[in-house]
């Protein structure tokens, strides 16, 4: 790309803070590329924990009902984050600037990700805006996937250097927790699974320590009420303390890769923390967003397939889920850990999102 372009990524955060931190990451990685980056967000406030120091050349921007456009003018790239639905006086001043100025206009509609066979046919398709304020204007989907007939995922450039140098007992003690000797260490960020309960019995019954690091929000939340709910039906639950828990605080970003580089098994949720877990190379259980029409469950079979997932992951997921009733199986860290491994790895070997997406938007503007 000739010169830095000026985007605007419009995001609306629905309930889990998802879309904001996918939407942070892509603007932080442009930033990093040189880009000017204008994010426009209707509650920016998780970002005081997510990104408390900002980002040099990202600017945050409210997303105001209407939208203050009160001396400014329309960037060079118009990204509508998950079908989020741009303010139409910002469309209708996109669509007016490029009229003035007779120039092609990215205007790029950034889709969920997903591994069924539609991302890779939809990936890249045009859609003219034939009527409202956009008129006139083209709008192209990008579609982020895990093959190289997609847009890829995000990715930082010194990933694999940060992995190296991260020192787990020191980043722990950092966080007011002592390293337990031989312990396992898992982290878990979920919704609030039916299989919860099920999952802490499983832990407290190991023979080897097990210490679980639970993220603030839902999860920690989720898990003091199932922990004081077995401790009021059975006090001596855990009697043999083969299971500690600390609860985190809220961490930034940075650090969410730092809890995941520590464990030895991640539980993640969601889309964002899902391709951290796949870069961090670990054994993980993922929980898929759900939704009324039970749509997530081919999603989820289709991950699972596309990361040729063993026979006791596939399992785990779909208990894990609710996919099924089946009792939770027993975790396989060794063929697990093989899984992620692969994954990564082949991952890794293909263009990241913000590499495709800037050859994308330089062949619109051409």
């Amino acid at each position: 790309m000739s010169s830095p372009l000026l985007w605007d990524i419009f995001c609306k955060v629905i309930d889990n803070h998802g879309d904001l931190g996918v939407c942070w990451r892509l603007a932080r990685q442009l930033a990093g590329r040189g880009q000017r980056v204008r994010l426009w967000v209707d509650d920016a406030s998780a970002l005081g924990w997510m990104a408390p120091t900002g980002c040099p050349g990202v600017e945050v921007r409210p997303w105001t009902q209407p939208l203050d456009l009160s001396g400014l003018t329309p960037g060079d790239v118009l990204v509508e984050a998950f079908g989020c639905e741009v303010a139409p006086e910002f469309i209708a001043a996109c669509a007016e600037w490029t009229r003035a100025r007779s120039q092609k206009y990215a205007w790029i509609n950034l889709e969920y990700l997903s591994a069924e066979p539609y991302v890779e046919r939809n990936h890249g398709l045009m859609s003219p805006v034939m009527h409202g304020p956009g008129v006139g204007l083209t709008k192209y989907f990008f579609y982020p996937g895990f093959t190289l007939r997609t847009g890829g995922l995000l990715r930082e450039a010194d990933l694999l250097q940060r992995q190296a140098r991260f020192d787990r007992a020191a980043w722990l003690q950092h966080l007011g927790i002592t390293p337990q000797p031989q312990a396992r260490w898992i982290s878990l960020f979920c919704y609030e699974p039916q299989a919860l309960p099920e999952l802490l019995d499983q832990f407290a019954a190991q023979t080897q320590p097990v210490h679980l690091l639970v993220a603030a929000g839902r999860a920690s939340v989720a898990a003091q009420a199932v922990v004081a709910s077995k401790i009021q039906r059975e006090p001596s639950w855990n009697q043999r303390q083969v299971l500690s828990i600390s609860y985190l605080p809220y961490l930034t970003q940075d650090d969410f890769d730092h809890l995941l580089w520590a464990c030895d098994l991640n539980f993640v949720r969601g889309e964002d923390s899902l391709v951290r877990a796949l870069w961090a190379g670990r054994p993980f259980i993922w929980q898929i967003y759900p939704q009324h029409d039970n749509a997530h469950h081919d999603k989820l079979e289709a991950f699972l397939a596309q990361i040729e997932a063993p026979v006791s992951l596939r399992r785990f997921h779909r208990s894990w889920n609710g996919v099924d009733a089946q009792p939770l199986p027993a975790p396989d860290l060794a063929a697990w850990g093989d899984t992620a491994r692969r994954a990564r790895q082949s991952l890794l070997a293909q263009p990241d999102l913000v590499s495709q997406l800037l050859e994308f938007v330089d062949r619109i503007h051409r």
